[in-house]
């Protein structure tokens, strides 16, 4: 193929799918856990809070070394790092089969959370690179495929924690998800130049930012702004909806569905994970077509507003159903939309480093979710929670109107201009986009 030839459309849908693989194989590190929990408590007899620190761990070692995951990922490419965090998340559960104490699982987590948040940083990073012209859309299959991941093997994985004990299904699943993820990494590579081209509906920049670059614009901090306000609302949801359904006494309530009948609480919990699934490819597709920040007005509200009515109807069950999927279908999109963003106004050339660094909110987020324990403790209700995460989403919704749009027209007009006078002076980065 000649250099100036354009790839063909179906190279950039198997690296994507590609890609997806290599989630789906990551999942289950974070999703299933909790079926490991009872488990490990009935046969070790330790506290559950202890158990959970395992989890903790493994979130903040995911979240917070995405900055150097990135630096990596820019340097080495995509093949190397899937790899390397397929390496890590066999090891990982590994580790688990065999451990006896609690530090024991500590390290495992620790280990899990490096090869996820490699893989995890990577694919998204890949996809933001293949498909300029449709971001929103790569970026959301891509993070649903991590969302929705576990939900073939969660029932098998449960089936032989019954029949084999869980250090057999952590050994077995180990292997066989790291291994899978690890054959994937082989078939990525990032896109060249002439393999790509940009959105015709969506205002871009055509240069490619260093990540010193980004931290000085005013568009990242309001980013990362944004996406702590609403990623804080989302988890404090995911972290308490269980709580929550027990103090609205829904939580054992049965729901029958004519072929089967389950508790309120554990099918609110597979359907909003399905919602949260969904919710990143739909509004990242939408996004393509009428722009990110219109999509996060949409997002925003319907979930500040389907907060409000979970704590107004939450104590119906089928409202508590129908409600907590709205917040979950709402929720999701935010892991698509920003990454999506941060590639359009920073390029694609630094955007691990980059996206590394915005997507700390997410750990930042997770450090606030106690509080909201310590809020209903002492109001007495989850209410006035729910009530303050709404309040949070919908003041992110109106930024999105009032402050990220025209921002990010000013940012791309500024980027183009200096793009001009660095071309005109021969000083243009390597690898700016035409």
């Amino acid at each position: 193929m000649r250099p100036d030839q354009p790839i063909k459309e179906s190279t950039r849908w198997l690296q994507l799918v590609v890609g997806v693989i290599c989630m789906v194989a990551t999942a289950n590190i974070q999703y299933a856990w909790t079926l490991f929990v009872p488990e490990i408590q009935g046969t070790f007899g330790w506290a559950r809070a202890e158990i959970q620190i395992a989890f903790t761990i493994f979130v903040l070692v995911q979240t917070w070394l995405a900055p150097i995951e990135g630096f990596f990922i820019d340097k080495f490419g995509p093949r190397i790092m899937v790899a390397f965090g397929a390496i890590g998340i066999g090891f990982a559960w590994v580790l688990n089969s065999q451990a006896t104490t609690l530090m024991g699982f500590y390290v495992g987590a620790a280990v899990g959370g490096i090869g996820v948040g490699s893989i995890y940083a990577t694919c998204i990073n890949n996809a933001l690179k293949w498909f300029p012209d449709r971001r929103g859309l790569a970026v959301g299959l891509t993070a649903g495929g991590y969302g929705m991941g576990s939900a073939a093997t969660i029932l098998p994985i449960a089936a032989m924690i019954k029949s084999d004990g869980f250090q057999e299904t952590f050994f077995f699943f180990g292997i066989l998800q790291g291994g899978l993820a690890f054959i994937a990494a082989w078939f990525l590579r990032s896109p060249k130049a002439t393999e790509v081209k940009s959105s015709a509906k969506l205002e871009q920049s055509r240069r490619d930012y260093t990540l010193k670059e980004a931290l000085s614009t005013k568009l990242f901090w309001l980013m990362f702004f944004m996406f702590i306000m609403v990623v804080t609302g989302g988890m404090m949801a995911v972290a308490q909806l269980g709580v929550i359904a027990q103090d609205l006494g829904v939580k054992e309530f049965e729901v029958d569905l004519y072929f089967f009948t389950m508790a309120a609480l554990p099918l609110a919990l597979m359907l909003d994970r399905i919602m949260n699934g969904i919710s990143r490819p739909l509004f990242g597709w939408v996004s393509d077509n009428i722009g990110r920040e219109k999509t996060m007005v949409i997002a925003f509200t319907l979930e500040g507003l389907g907060i409000i009515a979970l704590g107004y109807w939450g104590h119906n069950p089928w409202a508590f159903l129908i409600l907590s999927g709205v917040v979950f279908l709402a929720w999701g999109e935010v892991y698509s939309l920003f990454s999506a963003l941060a590639g359009d106004a920073f390029g694609t050339k630094h955007i691990g480093k980059i996206y590394g660094v915005l997507y700390c909110a997410k750990g930042i987020g997770a450090l606030f979710v106690p509080v909201g324990n310590l809020m209903m403790e002492a109001t007495g209700t989850w209410s006035t929670v729910l009530y303050t995460v709404a309040c949070m989403d919908l003041t992110a919704a109106v930024l999105a109107i009032v402050a990220l749009r025209p921002t990010l027209a000013k940012h791309v007009a500024y980027s183009a201009d200096l793009l001009q006078k660095e071309r005109a002076a021969g000083t243009a980065p390597v690898g700016a986009n035409a």
